[in-house]
């Protein structure tokens, strides 16, 4: 079966979240279950090196906003077809913004060109490759199930991902005629939403089949408070709806071979991870004598994530005798307030603001517990690597978090099956009850040790996803 895989971003290439986490590592596993997967991408600047190396295999005089050509190109294990198109990717900036911090104001025709494209090769293939699903993943590619519908005949069968609801491509009713689609199918059973187009809607409306990247999180999204206005859609389309749980690369994430880590362990050799704990210390300046549990944290500093409400909680982590170690970037305020936790309690709360990929690797494997109080959460990735390195999960009872995370209740921990912390109050006073639970358990050393093996122990890896992923595909072919 060939698939065509068709996103904004993608690991190790260009990667704004974990969107590009999940389209680096899709396409190889489906691979080992011989999927014949190809993926296309936007030649962005960081791009352009492998757009030299590649091949020139289709060219596109009238794609919204100007011209293009594809480049075919292997690389990181993958097929990679390279939307090149200069007047629209190779620009300074993130993917979706410039410099100033703001939305591209051409993005419409940026994505809607990468949704064409795909739809293109959909129809008419690469040569004597044509794929038979086409597999697209958030706003940013979800027109071209729409186009593929408008071209009618023998188009392939079409995937919608959902990675974040909340991200839906709005733009105003003009855009109609520039990006190509049918004036007769803006009304609310299209891709019209409140008088705008919206890209995630028509994907919804038109894509074959919508999955999202949990069980919890696809229940979650048929519900006003988490459906962010597309729930009467989803609900509309349920029978449609599957959520099928994200994979991480677990040859990235070992800590048995990571060379981030100052000591490498598995799960035979835990007490390694004091090593790294030593060199965490080292690095943002904490008691390397203390002997509570060290928390962390790896995110984007936003209220979605619920750290507005663990700032509040810092105090009380330290009273109980634990540390706190924060890796991220985000809303300037909570940025201030982890910086300001960090001046009032030296050498026990120790702040990077910004993003290193070796100190999120480190943080993983030296500290003993993981904090993601999420508001909500489609998937996450964090708690699957923390899994991973033994770093016992504190997540809050949403999305994926609470498909991945057996809570350390009585029952768990008697048949010693527990793997974190699961909770259900997003409060000052929620997170403080929990760290009281994490702080308890930690006492018992035994009894924290067990957890940590059994976390070790969990699949986190793209296998069973990929299977998933392949079964659907198979279904659809039939």
């Amino acid at each position: 079966m060939k698939v065509l895989m068709v996103a904004s971003e993608c690991t190790p290439f260009i990667k704004t979240g974990g969107l590009a986490d999940v389209v680096g590592a899709l396409p190889q596993a489906l691979a080992r279950a011989g999927i014949d997967c190809r993926t296309v991408l936007p030649a962005y600047p960081s791009l352009q090196p492998l757009v030299a190396k590649g091949k020139e295999v289709a060219g596109f005089s009238d794609l919204p906003g100007g011209a293009g050509r594809l480049v075919q190109v292997a690389a990181a294990g993958m097929t990679l077809l390279l939307l090149d198109a200069p007047q629209q990717f190779d620009r300074p900036g993130q993917p979706y913004t410039g410099q100033d911090g703001l939305d591209w104001p051409d993005n419409h025709l940026r994505f809607a060109a990468l949704a064409q494209v795909a739809a293109r090769i959909g129809l008419e293939g690469i040569g004597d490759w044509k794929p038979d699903i086409v597999h697209v993943h958030d706003w940013q590619a979800a027109l071209a199930p729409v186009y593929l519908k408008q071209a009618g005949g023998a188009a392939p069968r079409s995937v919608l991902t959902v990675h974040n609801i909340a991200f839906q491509g709005r733009f105003g009713p003009h855009v109609v005629k520039e990006l190509g689609l049918r004036s007769d199918w803006f009304h609310p059973d299209g891709f019209e939403y409140y008088g705008d187009v919206s890209f995630l809607k028509g994907g919804l409306m038109f894509a074959d089949r919508i999955t999202t990247v949990s069980p919890t999180y696809a229940r979650e999204i048929l519900t006003p408070e988490f459906g962010m206005g597309l729930d009467g859609v989803l609900r509309a389309r349920a029978d449609a709806l599957s959520g099928i749980l994200n994979g991480i690369d677990t040859e990235i994430w070992n800590p048995a071979e990571d060379k981030a880590l100052k000591s490498r362990f598995d799960a035979r050799s835990l007490g390694r991870k004091r090593d790294n704990r030593a060199q965490i210390a080292v690095r943002l300046g904490l008691d390397p004598d203390n002997t509570g549990p060290l928390f962390c944290v790896i995110s984007r500093l936003t209220h979605q994530k619920g750290l507005d409400a663990l700032a509040g909680a810092v105090p009380h982590i330290v009273a109980r005798g634990g540390q706190l170690a924060v890796l991220g970037t985000g809303e300037p305020g909570l940025e201030k307030a982890f910086l300001e936790a960090a001046d009032a309690h030296p050498h026990m709360v120790g702040v990077h603001i910004g993003f290193d990929e070796g100190l999120a690797h480190l943080l993983q494997g030296g500290s003993d517990a993981i904090l993601i109080p999420s508001r909500f959460e489609p998937c996450g990735l964090t708690q699957l690597c923390a899994l991973r390195y033994g770093t016992l999960p504190v997540v809050a009872r949403t999305g994926g978090l609470a498909d991945t995370v057996i809570d350390a209740n009585a029952a768990a921990v008697a048949v010693k099956c527990a793997t974190g912390f699961v909770f259900d109050d997003v409060s000052v006073a929620g997170l403080e009850a929990v760290i009281d639970r994490v702080c308890d358990r930690y006492a018992d050393r035994p009894s924290w040790q067990a957890m940590q093996r059994s976390a070790l122990r969990q699949p986190v890896g793209w296998e069973q996803s990929a299977e998933a992923y392949a079964d659907l595909y198979r279904e659809l072919g039939e």
